[in-house]
């Protein structure tokens, strides 16, 4: 379950050959006349509800509620994945922070019923942009802002064996850790804080208990999250199946400028990315990972719960390393 990064992302698509997948293809279809339906019945009298959650759509008065045909945007993997051997609620370890509770829900987009057994992963960088297993190649930045007065022991002088086969022309790749950009790398230390795996339960649901992530050089405020399917669970953790959905979470901007006041948030001394600017998120709200979030206004710091539903395709693999994803595929999707 690792792979590379690339700074594409998109959306899954549902294959167009015959067989299974050409008959979820169909049946997709046929839910999105359901759902035109839904919208005419509602001129003669009857209710339509639409919910904040990964595009999916509720019909009242009727027969069976949920009629889905988005399904929630892919993303590349990032390059500080680590196959989670931790089967746990609570990942916040010893890692300062806003309380964050993350509810989300697994549904296969196709049929909106829930998936049960699919294994969660999430992992996320702590409140100054540092990765466990990676904290040397983090690029956070907190404490003290620098004052500006050079070291006592800088050295003095212009060096006189400047090298003369210097590289010319722009860089082609991102340091670790900055805009999305590289490959996969090997974990350097043997932290796992702010890294997690969960079972769904029947009813499609995980909860896990971390705290609001901060910000690095090059992306905005985001979680990563992987879901696995057709696996079991072994003494070393969920092994087994494939990855059908990998993808990020994402905070909107009022919410992240209200934990920036917050320490240790606020010792930050990185340029934050905003939502806007972020190269990952396709803007195309709940459908591309943007969390709902609640929380007491005023005081954020007291803690505050993200949800989102996820629709994702349990027979497609998506495991953050097509190069082919394109960003802004949701909107496609859904047509």
């Amino acid at each position: 379950m690792t792979g590379t990064e690339g700074q594409s992302q998109g959306q899954s698509q549902v294959q167009g050959s015959q067989g299974p997948a050409h008959k979820r293809d169909m049946t997709r279809r046929r839910l999105l006349v359901a759902g035109g339906g839904a919208v005419a019945a509602a001129a003669v009298g009857g209710t339509v509800l639409a919910t904040a959650q990964a595009g999916e759509k509720t019909a009242s008065g009727g027969e069976a509620g949920e009629v889905c045909y988005r399904l929630t945007s892919e993303t590349t993997e990032g390059p500080y994945y680590i196959d989670a051997d931790k089967i746990r609620k609570d990942i916040t370890e010893d890692r300062e922070g806003i309380p964050l509770t993350l509810r989300l829900k697994v549904i296969d987009s196709d049929t909106c019923k829930p998936l049960r057994n699919a294994a969660v992963d999430i992992w996320h960088c702590d409140a100054l942009g540092i990765y466990s297993g990676y904290e040397s190649l983090s690029t956070g930045g907190g404490g003290t802002p620098p004052t500006g007065e050079p070291p006592t022991d800088a050295p003095s002088g212009t060096p006189s064996d400047a090298p003369s086969d210097a590289p010319s022309g722009a860089p082609t790749g991102q340091p670790p850790g900055g805009g999305g950009g590289g490959g996969h790398e090997e974990p350097t230390d043997d932290e796992r804080y702010l890294r997690g795996t969960q079972l769904t339960d029947k009813h499609g649901f995980v909860e896990f208990t971390t705290v609001f992530p901060g910000w690095y050089r090059g992306r905005c405020v985001h979680i990563h999250t992987k879901v696995h399917v057709g696996g079991k669970m072994t003494d070393a953790g969920y092994e087994g199946g494939h990855t059908c959905h990998t993808g990020q979470f994402f905070f909107d901007e009022k919410s992240v400028l209200a934990a920036a006041e917050v320490a240790p948030y606020s010792t930050s001394t990185t340029e934050r990315t905003t939502l806007e600017q972020d190269t990952i998120y396709d803007q195309s709200g709940v459908t591309g990972g943007l969390l709902k979030l609640k929380y007491r206004k005023g005081k954020i710091a007291k803690g505050v719960v993200g949800s989102l539903t996820m629709g994702v395709d349990p027979d497609e693999t998506h495991d953050g390393t097509d190069a082919a994803v394109q960003p802004s595929a949701s909107a496609a999707s859904s047509s």
